[in-house]
This record gives structure tokens, sequence and C-alpha cells, in this order.
């Protein structure tokens, strides 16, 4: 039959339960968030003369949940809007929403028999069909749906998220024995295309997979740490991004997730597994135990392994010394393997640099490299169908670049393994039956497409949806059209090609400005329509900095001044070519990100879209369109065809302002909200289908018959809205908002935003506005003050006020 989930119901309001509603709240699905009646009245309630009877009592648990997500950060919900689709109650008056609901999600705490007995509960109101889950981190699958009828076990089955729901990647589906197999494949499609996540199939084994391994290389991290005298802050400058790890690392990571919760999760395997030496591996260390009974949880105590302090210079992060259990400052870690590793190119030459150094750094992360590396492959087969699926987990959920087996044919398998050997290791038969065939990595690559070593020697080619495009894949199966040093133009397939940005942080130079010209020509000639879009971290933080403040500083204003026009003759050519844009943008899209993002027909964006218009941070006011684009945005808002004319100033003012503010938007959906994104662009709630979806919008919009863009006009509000501004931007300086320079920047983007010099109601062109942009922005880069902007974001990477 065709199943679809159309309303869901999340019991327990904690910070997982709340978080899972918001986040099908995120997807537009209605969510019931129930917990338990109070016992107790606060003092609150007895004051207004509230009884336990009262309502807003018995649902206060679970309405402190939901109002908890408006405070929190980083933001659980898209758009504070997706509140309205969460309904809370209690576990005692409303166990008949679950009726209604077609996936109950469990998310109390974890305990087995409380469990149990909220489960009780669901069977008595579910509808027979209705899917149900448990939120759980480690907690048995079969022994919490013991007891229950068939026809509630076939349904039933594991869904962990992990902590930010919105945030993290991975989901982990783990069926129970008797759990229809209809059931899992639905739950791992809906969890990948509706919910946005990575679904991976889990065995109802301790912990599953990822918190198996990662709470194994938590604790030798810990173990090894101690062994050899290393500080913490030592050990989290060696585990974090230099190997492909969280800026977190490790120590920072175990005070966000909460010393008392690691307690839980490690001691969840110490209780069941059957293996002394595995025991013996996840017994909690003393200094772990010591810091939860003085209550130095983390994070949310305050004070963990790590503390905040006040000092005479500002905050100071503080770094707990396990022998004294006093803080102390921290210190940069110095060891040569370490500096090595950050000159290296690669995450490979890197971790190469780091296992196999000579001092006490490479001696800690070899140790614990091989460690986690030997456990992952004697336990891969137990926790998971195949090795794929332990490596999707641990980049996932933990946030590692390369996953257990990528990290071993990083560092090479047969020179590893011959040390391991060499120190008495065991070597697990996964691994001997690859050295064995002949084989020395786990993976293989070949034409763009990835094939994994599997029980059987032999490789078995891993699967490929077509929704997941690979630009890396596709050039290099020969679908590379042009490259140079900042830009590439790659087939998609099916007569749409990618203009991709490849410069460093994908900032915006001359080399993407000449290769987005070549696309033009090339498209129009041989292609239906662009696409423009990349896989890196980010899509684009917005000009090339450096290189517009060496041309400001050596006084070659005509370079700048070619530079402005050329980005506005090309982007010009974008936006009326006769081939349907499409812009993909996702993660940080700042400034000229967002500029090109105006250039496109159309927007899919990823629904993690940080789209900013923040170039007042430089000194600067947007000038490669965006200002003009703001400004006709707004004017595209104002009702039309009443009687009376609509004012247009207070739209225009709104558009004003999101540029002098310099504000981001938290998601793509309030990209919407702040104009950036228009209500008839598209969002993608996986960033993995991210080109596949702009690819089939291109497609959409030949198939309907696409009409190029014109150039428009429109007629601006003039001096005395000038005017108006003005006096709020002096009014804003005289309180003490902003310095004189804030006030010579608003100033600019208020002229421009006006229209210049012309009476209300005056009809321009977008080339007019965008000249008026061309002259502010020159203007803007000679001054002093802003240079020292510009300098100090590139040395500090945070804004000057000066």
């Amino acid at each position: 039959m065709e199943r679809n989930i159309y309303k869901a119901a999340v019991l327990g309001s904690g910070v997982m339960g709340a978080s899972i509603a918001a986040h099908l709240a995120n997807v537009g699905i209605p969510v019931y968030l129930l917990d338990i009646v109070p016992r107790e009245l606060t003092e609150d309630e007895r004051k207004k003369g509230l009884t336990l009877a009262d309502p807003v009592v018995r649902n206060r648990i679970a309405q402190s949940g939901k109002d908890r997500l408006l405070k929190e950060k980083p933001a659980p919900l898209y758009d504070k809007a997706n509140l309205d689709l969460i309904t809370v109650g209690n576990m005692e008056d409303h166990l008949s929403y679950l009726g209604e609901a077609d996936w109950i999600i469990e998310a109390v705490v974890e305990n087995l028999d409380v469990k149990k007995k909220v489960f009780e509960l669901v069977e008595a109101h579910r509808r027979p069909g209705t899917i149900v889950s448990s939120n759980t981190s480690g907690v048995s699958i079969n022994e919490i749906c013991a007891g229950r009828s068939d026809e509630f076990r076939k349904h039933f089955l594991g869904t962990h998220f992990f902590n930010p729901p919105r945030y993290l990647k991975l989901l982990e589906i783990i069926p129970g024995n008797d759990t229809d197999p209809a059931i899992v494949d639905y739950m791992m499609h809906f969890g990948e295309f509706v919910l946005g996540k990575g679904t991976v199939l889990c065995k109802d084994t301790p912990n599953f997979i990822a918190n198996r391994i990662g709470t194994f290389g938590l604790q030798v991290s810990i173990q090894e740490m101690m062994r050899l005298g290393l500080g913490i802050d030592e050990v989290d400058a060696l585990t974090g991004p230099v190997i492909g790890r969280p800026k977190s690392a490790t120590f920072r990571t175990l005070d966000v997730v909460g010393l008392d919760t690691y307690v839980h999760v490690a001691n969840n395997v110490k209780n069941k597994t059957a293996d002394d030496a595995e025991k013996a591996i996840f017994e909690v260390p003393s200094l772990v135990l010591q810091l939860v009974e003085k209550g130095w949880l983390g994070q949310k105590a305050g004070q963990g392994f790590f503390k905040q302090v006040k000092t005479e210079n500002g905050k100071e992060i503080l770094v707990l010394d396990y022998n004294t259990l006093e803080y102390r400052p921290r210190v940069k870690a110095k060891f040569p393997s370490l500096e090595a590793a950050k000159t290296a190119k690669t995450l490979p030459e890197k971790l190469k640099a780091l296992v196999y150094g000579k001092d006490k750094g490479s001696e800690f992360l070899w140790s614990v490299f091989k460690k986690v590396l030997l456990y992952s492959a004697a336990k891969a087969y137990e926790i998971a169908d195949d090795i794929v699926a332990v490596d999707r987990a641990m980049k996932w959920g933990f946030g590692w670049e390369l996953g257990p087996f990528e990290t071993w044919d990083a560092i090479g398998v047969e020179k590893s393994v011959a040390r391991m050997r060499e120190e008495g290791e065991t070597i697990p038969a996964l691994v001997e039956e690859l050295l064995a065939s002949g084989k020395t990595s786990f993976y293989q690559k070949q034409d763009g497409r990835v094939a994994v070593f599997a029980v059987g020697g032999r490789y078995k080619d891993v699967e490929e949806k077509k929704e997941q495009i690979n630009l890396a894949a596709l050039k290099e199966q020969g679908r590379l059209i042009r490259k140079n040093a900042g830009a590439a133009l790659v087939d998609l397939g099916d007569g749409v090609a990618c203009l991709e940005f490849t410069s460093p942080h994908n900032a915006l130079g001359m080399d993407v400005l000449q290769m987005a010209a070549f696309a033009v020509e090339e498209v129009q000639r041989n292609f239906l329509g662009l696409v423009i879009g990349n896989q890196g971290k980010n899509f684009c933080v917005g000009m090339n900095l450096a290189l517009a403040l060496m041309e400001a500083q050596d006084e070659n204003w005509f370079e700048l001044d070619m530079l402005v026009r050329q980005f506005h003759k090309v982007g010009n050519a974008l936006r009326t070519m006769h081939r349907p844009v499409v812009a993909a943008p996702f993660g940080m899209t700042l400034g000229g990100g967002v500029e090109v993002c105006f250039l496109a027909d159309r927007v899919q964006a990823a629904a993690e879209t940080y789209m900013g218009l923040v170039e007042v941070g430089v000194g600067l006011l947007p000038g490669g369109g965006g200002t003009k684009e703001m400004l006709f945005r707004a004017m595209e808002q104002v009702p039309e065809g009443g009687t009376v004319p609509v004012d247009p100033f207070p739209f225009v003012a709104r558009a004003f302002e999101t540029i002098a503010m310099a504000k981001v938007s938290t998601s793509g959906k309030e990209a919407i909200n702040l104009g950036y994104l228009r209500p008839s662009d598209r969002i993608s709630i996986n960033q993995d289908h991210l080109l596949y979806d702009a690819k089939q919008l291109v497609l959409t919009m030949v198939k309907e018959g696409y009409t190029p863009q014109r150039p428009r006009k429109i007629r601006v509000i003039g001096e005395s809205g000038y005017a108006t501004l003005r006096q709020s931007i002096y009014s804003m300086k005289k309180s003490g908002y902003i310095s004189d320079h804030d006030e010579l920047i608003a100033s600019k983007i208020a002229y421009v935003m006006s229209g210049g010099s012309v009476p209300a109601g005056t009809e321009v062109t977008e080339s007019y506005i965008l000249e008026l942009e061309r002259q502010a922005f020159l203007e803007l880069i000679k001054t002093p003050k802003t240079q020292q902007r510009m300098q100090h974001m590139l040395m500090k990477n945070k804004p000057l006020r000066n």
C-alpha cells in the first residue's frame, strides 16, 4: 500500500524530543508534542491561583519544550512560523492524539522500563499500521518492543537522530527482529528525501554504529592522553581539523555532549558486551567520574574540561589540568609532526605526517588511530551490513571527514598493518582477507565510480543515486568542459551545464568572471540551461577581499573600476542569456555570493543556506548589483491597482535596513523573509540532492517554455525618500549606535536605493541604479577607514568598528 506521513507525534519534550518535533515542523509536518503531567505546581503557578487540574499546568512540560525552541542556539527551526505546526499536550489527557498520527516517535529518558511503559500506552491508542519508533541512542530495539503485539512489532523500529536534529546529518535506522522490511525501506527513503538526512541501516547492537565507534575513540583518547601525560588542550589540537575532525575535537565535544550523557553511553556498551577486553575499554575513566560527581558536566553546567571566565581583556577559555583539577590558561601544542601536517596540502598527507612522526603527538595519534581502526574492522559486520555504513555513520554523526576505513586507506593499509603486527596486535579477519586477496585498499575508484571491499574477497559498487550528483566524479569521467584557477564548467548531462567555483573559499575574482563569461557563450551554443553551484564547504563568501584591498592600497582605481564593471557586464549577460539559469546556494552565501544568486532566473537553495549582503562589515556597500537588486525586489512587493497608490517608502526602507545591518539568514526559509530569495524560489532539504534539484528545475523551465529576462524600470523614492532615510541615519549616529564611518556607508546605500538626486516618482532603469552603485562602491573603497576594515577582516576574521 502507498504510505505517507502527514502528521506525527513526539513523546517526550526534552532537548531531543522538542528538537525532533521542530525538524518535523521544518519540513511541513504537523506534530503533537506530549510529555508527562507535572506532580507539583511552580511558585508562579501558585501565585496565579492555578491548580494541578488546569490544562496550562498539565501541559506545562511540553509547552516549556516548545517555548525553548525559540531560545536555543543554533536555532532548531528554519522559521519561527514553523512553531505553529507544533501542538502540545500531555500523556494522560491527549493520548487520543496518537490515533491521528502516521508516525509516533518516543524520545523519553534512556531507561528500558520507562520506554516499555510508554509503548504500552502507545499500543492502546495508535491506529493499526502506524509506524512507531524509539529515538534511543543505544537501548536494544528488540528489548523495548518485547511483549507488544505482532502487528505493533511489525511497524516498530529505532530512529536515532543525532543532536541537534536539524543540523547533524545522521539518522540511524535500526530494525527489530520482527520489523517489516517494507517499513525499513520506507523510513530509509523518508529520512533521506523528506527529512534531508543521511540514513544508515544499523543492527540492533549496543549503541548501534556511530556511538559504538565514536565512544570507543573518545575512551582510548582519554586513556592514551593520561598514559602519555599530554594536556587536554594538546589533545584537542591533535584531534581537530588537522585530522579532518570538527573544531570541537575531543574534549570540547565531550563538554558539548555532556559528561553525564557520555557516561551513560559508555556504560551502555560496558554493561551489554560479554567481551572482558571490551568491557575494560569502555570503563569510564575516574577523571570523568570525578567531574560528574562535582557537577562539572560541560557546557550545560558552565564548566567541564573547559571553563569560560571573564578577565580584564574580555572572555577567556581556560582548560582543566586533570592532575590538580584546577583550570589554567590554554597553551599552544608544539609537535614537529603537527607543524608538518599543517603545511601538507591534502588530508591523507596530513594524516601520514602525524601518525608516522617521531614525537609524542605522533605516538598519541598512532596509538588512538590503531585502536580505533582495529576495533572498527573487528566490529564492522557485527554492527552493520558493510563498511560503507560504518564510514558514513562516523562522517554524518561525528563530523569526521573520513570514516575509519577511508582513514585506513589514507594512511596506507599495508604499511600500517605491518607496523601493527610488529607491535603484536591481532589483525581482524576482514583486514587479513583484504590483504590475502592481493588488495591494498578498502575502496577503489575508477572513472569516478567507487567500489568497496566486501566479505568474500571482492569489490562491490557503492550505490550511486541519481539525486546525488558528484562534480568531482563527473570530471573524472571526462565531463569537464573548461577550467581555470578559480572556476570550472562541467557537463551535468541532459543538456545542462554547471558553473562551479573552485577558488579558495569560493571567493569571486577575475578568473571566476572570465569562466562565467565563457559559460554564457558555451551554454547558449550547446546546452539547454545552466546551474551555478559547487560542492565546497560554502557556496561563496563574496569577492576576493585580499585582491581588492591590495588594489586599493596601491591606488589602482582603474583596475577596481574595471573589476566592478566586469561584474556588472557578466551579470547582465547571465541575466539576459537565452537559456535558463538556476543558482544552487548552500552554507555561507555572502556578499558577491548573494549577488550571483540575484543574477539567476530561479534559485534552488539548500535548507541550510546562510545568505547575507555583509559588505558594510568591511566598509563597503554591495557593488556587484546587490544594492540595485534589493531595491528592485522591494519595489516588486509594492501592491498595485488600488484606488489610492501605496507608498513605496516602507518597502525600500526595509530593504535598506537589511543591507545596512548586514542581516544574514539562519536558513533558506529565512532568506525568503529577508528578501534575498523570492517566494517562488525552491529549497532542498537534503543538500546532497541540491545540484540534482537545480538541474531538474532548469529542465522544467525549458519544458515550460523559457523566456529570457528583460531590463526593468522602477519609480524611485527620490530626494524626499533619501532625506527621510538620512534623518534616521543621523538619529542613530546622535544616539551613539553608529560611528561616523558607519554613517557615511549607510548614507551611500540610502542614496543609491533612493535613486540619487531625482524627484520622487522618477522612472529609472537598472543600468542607472547600477551606475550609482558602482560610483558609491569606488568612493567608499578609497577611504582609509574602509581599507582599515578590510584589512582587519582579513587578519582577524571579524568586523572592525572604526
